[in-house]
């Protein structure tokens, strides 16, 4: 009997204990405020990051959406932090000694001098910063523009001052300047200058954090320009180069461009004229570091462009114009050479040498390279153009665009083109080993893959010239491929007409084999120059997309990477990745066992060094690891061809997406992002053989707000197919309650369920952990389509879940709102034409009539966007002769009588994609028909809206308009009265109406 007393009073404890427990918790819960569009501007992400070679310092930005955001030095034992407000740009140095970052000015600061309509010479300026690892003190300069270290060594930073003004002045400490040699002879012949002009600078500096002096600065040309010297590509800033571990500097006056090489050691300068002294002239100049020695390599010229410096710094190459005088109108440059023991650089090639044709000269657009070995510089050529006739009145000339039916391109690609057909240039290479100049390119093959960094004995050339029309309704072009011999520019045709896929990284680093995906066959080929094969014709599954729903070829899955050189290359299907011997000897091996597909995975490989030419197989090599059903995400390796089964228990099948790892050069050490819809990416850091450590804790403030949940849901459509969304509900979530529901679409979206929504005002689409966090459910369906009837399949998902949600009691069924953009903006705007269930709708940027805009322009790229009916997302698949009836199914624009739903359009009068008058089509038909509907034009805006404050005021009042309809608030002003033309820039009418 005691011992029943005592289980009832147990019993009754945790009884009351759980209702205590719970009701203090929903007290909790109903405490957290709903977000607010207050609340975007500081919401937090994790920036640039970088990991020491080390693996012993992490370096990352916390960034805010609008603000100053901060730069976080940590080390990897977690024993030392230091935070560095408006820190940003940061590099660690190669030896993990030192981090060299930019310091923005403040925000507000900024702001207020851009308000206030300031020159770019005289916004606030950018300083840099310095810190010794392990160590808090920094040192700091102000007004940098820029700053460089070499790539490959380390001690030496090279920093680029602004413009001096009154409030950066030029301050000095003598004993730590050393004027470059090859200066000398500029001073000495500007003495008598210097001496009257006394610009030496004494002004007295101020002391940084760590109580070091700065270097001494001079004026006058080889110093500090004055502080009222115009800036620009004619008048250089000073360029600093600091010794790291001693603190000295050594100042190049009137610099313009700066870089070092590779392995360090070398600084190459474009030093500009002085415009306070005629006797002044351009200069290139290469400083040895460690011989302390300037070397003049070019004195005078008008322009030089595409400075260039060999990876060991014995050689330099650009392209210079120095022989035309003023206002000469057609200027022709030479491509200029340097190399170690010559006295200064010269003349290499111009329009007459033999190798360029005639009508051919130099380019001073084309980017210059030495290969590898230096044996050859990789140059352009281009067409010399015609001059302008200055003879001609320009208020006497036509203007006039003539589109011709032959033309390769419409006259909208070819006048967005122009600034890039204008400097169009075509590969060449200069044969050291010959002497001579080898064309490879030409307009004829103008893409020209370089192989064995510039090295190898063949590159190869893809061109689809003469057959660009028809990309403008197929949305691609048949290809050719050619071998070329860059040893004498001889071309081989490899294959004619591809209908398929190739890309610069399908070519084997050597340029031995050439590999393309054939749509034809579904299979991908090989040629070593010789012999043409399919490779994995052997393959017994896809290797393209299985699941491709729209009226054109399916995409291969792709290539992973070539393997070892040109031993092998690796290929992916939907899950697995193959090993294929470009050769065609050895079968294809699946060296991932088959498991992806065995379990619904999908491996991808993910790669953590920038620098890799290819894949070494001996190596640990990260994979992505995607589980299809759970949407979870996780890391495995591979080495030796062979998965590793003991993975870490944080890799294995996390309700997590792991984002971007980075990895220490020099150790298995590697830093990566984590987040889930509750978690905000956060960064993480994993060494081998120790545990995984959190890094970060950004967005602390969430906490005091009700935020959401996110799952996976899943119905069966009314075709009786089963489909998969992601279904977000508010932290605070009470199945006893109802809840308006809006549901968000864009084609398939399930994948993302474990990707953080940050309340950020976003271009258009739904803000949805804002809205989730106000009391709504969201609802984010995946959608499969059949070809000719994107409406329908539309229809048969998005409706048919909102019906089967619908029956949940926690969903307001009388409250159902859909929102989109661009192609989820089209799918609204049908959607209302085939049902009245919805009480509200926002479409962004949608087409209305198919009709009128399958002839159009999108008029960002200029192509016409017939392609997009008849082979890609709008998924008609026929021409609009051939099926009219099927463009007016999926027109909204014929159906508009049907609609009960009142919507609001967002069309920009500034839309490359989708043209702006589709919305007004929209608007007009349903204002015709007494259709209550709003149309939003941001003036000058995209597609998609870029800029914030557009993006601030669409997020309020998509806000005002389903919280006046899915919750009973009262209306904003807008949505009753509009706003009056007679009051814009006045009124924005987002005042609620009593």
């Amino acid at each position: 009997m005691v011992l029943l007393i005592l289980l009832n009073v147990t019993h009754m404890s945790r009884f009351l204990f759980t209702m205590i427990f719970s009701f203090v918790f929903s007290i909790v819960l109903s405490q957290k405020k709903p977000l607010d569009h207050s609340v975007y501007d500081a919401w937090q992400s994790i920036g640039k990051k970088s990991i020491s070679n080390n693996g012993k310092w992490i370096v990352y930005n916390i960034d805010v959406q609008e603000g100053d955001n901060e730069l976080v030095v940590q080390s990897a034992d977690l024993n030392s932090k230091l935070v560095i407000p408006r820190g940003s740009n940061a590099t660690i140095t190669e030896d993990s000694r030192y981090v060299i970052f930019s310091i923005k000015p403040f925000y507000k600061e900024t702001r207020e001098a851009k308000i206030k309509k300031k020159k770019a010479d005289d916004l606030p300026k950018d300083s840099l910063g310095i810190l010794e690892l392990g160590t808090d003190k920094i040192w700091k300069k102000e007004n940098v523009k820029s700053f460089k270290t070499p790539d490959d060594n380390f001690g030496w930073v090279a920093y680029h001052r602004g413009k001096i003004t009154d409030t950066t002045k030029a301050s000095s400490k003598k004993g730590d300047t050393k004027i470059t040699d090859s200066l000398k002879h500029v001073i000495d012949s500007l003495q008598s200058i210097i001496e009257s002009n006394k610009k030496l600078s004494k002004s007295k500096r101020n002391r940084d954090v760590d109580e070091e002096v700065d270097a001494h600065e001079f004026s006058d040309m080889f110093a500090s320009a004055p502080d009222d010297e115009p800036t620009g590509k004619d008048n250089g800033t000073p360029l600093i180069l600091r010794n790291l571990l001693t603190g000295t500097e050594i100042v190049f006056a009137n610099v313009n461009n700066y870089y070092f090489n590779k392995k360090g050691g070398k600084l190459l300068l474009e030093q500009a004229r002085n415009e306070k002294d005629s006797l002044s002239k351009m200069h290139v100049l290469l400083f040895d570091i460690n011989q302390n020695r300037t070397d003049t390599l070019s004195r005078g010229g008008n322009t030089f462009k595409q400075l260039t410096i060999s990876d060991d710094g014995t050689q330099v190459a650009f392209a210079a114009e120095r022989d035309s005088k003023p206002k000469e109108l057609q200027l022709f440059y030479k491509l200029w050479y340097y190399k170690a023991g010559m006295d200064s650089a010269t003349a290499l090639v111009n329009d007459k040498n033999p190798g360029i044709e005639n009508g051919m000269t130099v380019s001073e657009n084309a980017r210059l390279n030495f290969s590898k070995s230096g044996q050859r510089l990789m140059f352009g050529t281009a067409l010399i153009q015609a001059p302008k006739d200055t003879t001609l009145v320009d208020m006497d000339l036509a203007k006039l665009d003539v589109w011709h039916y032959k033309d390769d391109y419409l006259q909208p690609i070819q006048l967005i083109q122009l600034k890039r057909d204008l400097e169009r240039n075509f590969l060449a290479v200069y044969d050291f080993n010959k002497n001579n100049v080898i064309q490879l390119a030409s307009k004829e093959i103008p893409s020209v893959v370089s192989t064995s960094e510039g090295d190898g004995d063949f590159f190869v050339g893809i061109t689809d010239f003469g057959r660009r029309t028809e990309n403008q309704w197929t949305g691609n072009t048949l290809k050719d491929i050619y071998r070329i011999n860059a040893k004498d520019g001889t071309k081989k045709m490899i294959k004619k007409d591809l209908d398929g896929v190739i890309y610069p990284s399908y070519v084997s680093p050597s340029g031995k084999y050439i590999v393309w995906f054939d749509n034809a066959s579904n299979n991908y080929f090989s040629s070593d120059g010789n012999l043409t094969q399919n490779i994995t014709g052997k393959i017994n599954v896809k290797l393209y997309a299985e699941d491709y729903d729209q009226p054109s070829n399916a995409p291969p899955y792709g290539i992973m990477d070539w393997q070892n050189g040109d031993e092998s290359i690796l290929i992916y299907d939907r899950y697995d990745i193959w090993k294929v011997d470009p050769a065609g000897k050895m079968a294809p091996q699946n060296i991932t066992n088959g498991t992806g597909r065995k379990n619904n995975l999908t491996y991808r490989y993910l790669k953590t060094d920038n620098e890799e030419k290819f894949i070494d197989s001996k190596n640990i090599n990260l994979l992505s690891v995607f589980n299809n059903k759970t949407k979870r995400d996780g890391i495995n390796y591979l080495t030796n061809d062979m998965l590793v089964t003991d993975v870490p228990a944080e890799f294995k099948n996390q309700p997590y997406y792991i984002g971007s790892p980075s990895k220490a050069k020099d150790d298995y050490t590697y830093i990566y992002t984590k987040e889930s819809y509750i978690n905000s990416p956060d960064l993480y850091i994993y060494a081998q053989g120790k545990d995984e450590q959190k890094l970060s804790s950004i967005n602390a403030q969430q906490n005091n707000y009700n935020w959401g949940t996110a799952e996976l849901y899943q119905w069966k459509t009314f075709s009786g197919k089963s489909s998969t969304g992601i279904l977000y509900k508010p932290e605070n979530f009470d199945s006893t309650k109802k809840y308006p529901m809006i549901l968000y679409f864009y084609e398939k979206l399930s994948d993302g369920l474990y990707r953080y929504q940050a309340p950020s005002p976003t271009p258009s689409r739904l803000n949805i952990s804002f809205f989730v966090s106000r009391g709504y459910i969201v609802f984010a369906p995946d959608i499969e389509y059949t070809i000719g009837h994107p409406a329908k399949s539309a229809y048969d998902y998005i409706v048919s879940a909102a019906k089967d949600l619908a029956r949940k009691k926690w969903v307001d069924s009388k409250n159902i709102g859909i929102q989109g953009q661009s192609w989820g903006g089209i799918q609204v705007a049908q959607l209302v034409t085939m049902t009245d269930m919805f009480k509200a709708a926002w479409s962004g940027a949608p087409v209305a009539n198919m009709t009128s805009a399958y002839g159009g322009i999108r008029w960002q790229t200029g192509m016409n966007r017939q392609f997009q009916y008849e082979k890609t997302q709008s998924r008609i698949g026929a021409t609009l002769w051939e099926k009219p009836e099927l463009y007016i199914e999926n027109s909204p624009l014929f159906h508009l009588p049907k609609v009960k739903t009142p919507m609001v359009i967002m069309a920009n009068d500034a839309d490359g994609a989708v043209p702006w008058y589709q919305g007004i089509e929209l608007f007009t038909g349903l204002v015709r028909l007494g259709k209550p509907v709003w149309l939003l034009n941001y003036n000058g805006e995209a597609h998609n809206l870029v800029e914030r404050k557009n993006k601030k005021d669409i997020q309020i009042r998509e806000q005002q308009f389903f919280d006046w309809l899915l919750k009973g608030n009262k209306p904003a002003k807008w949505i009753t009265e509009g706003v009056p033309a007679i009051s814009k820039g006045k009124d924005w009418g987002l005042e609620i109406m009593n």
